[in-house]
């Protein structure tokens, strides 16, 4: 069954990625949108484990939410990849489960 783990918490301001992180199964697709978004940036404390998920699940960030916080994609920690609001879509549809974590 495939799952898709959304984030839309600042990893700075409540635990919700490393809640996420801590049970997401390998292969699964993790987005991060709204205020989630930092966990995808470089040069943050959150980096390495970012670096280390998108080595056994596949990461994503919304673009839009990113570019409405001032962040250029050239900031996102290497491996994750930036959607639109209708690859946003087709990653809830493509998935069997959408599990958000608050």
């Amino acid at each position: 069954m495939s799952i898709l783990h959304t984030v839309n918490k600042s990893p700075f301001e409540r635990n919700a990625l490393d809640s996420c992180l801590k049970f997401a199964t390998d292969g699964s697709a993790l987005l991060l949108f709204e205020d989630g978004i930092y966990a995808a940036l470089k040069g943050t404390s959150v980096e390495s484990p970012m670096s280390d998920a998108v080595g056994r699940l596949k990461v994503y960030v919304l673009g839009p939410d990113l570019k409405a916080r001032g962040f250029a994609e050239d900031r996102i920690v290497e491996g994750i990849s930036v959607v639109d609001y209708a690859g946003f879509v087709d990653l809830a549809a493509e998935s069997d489960k959408v599990q958000a974590w608050l």
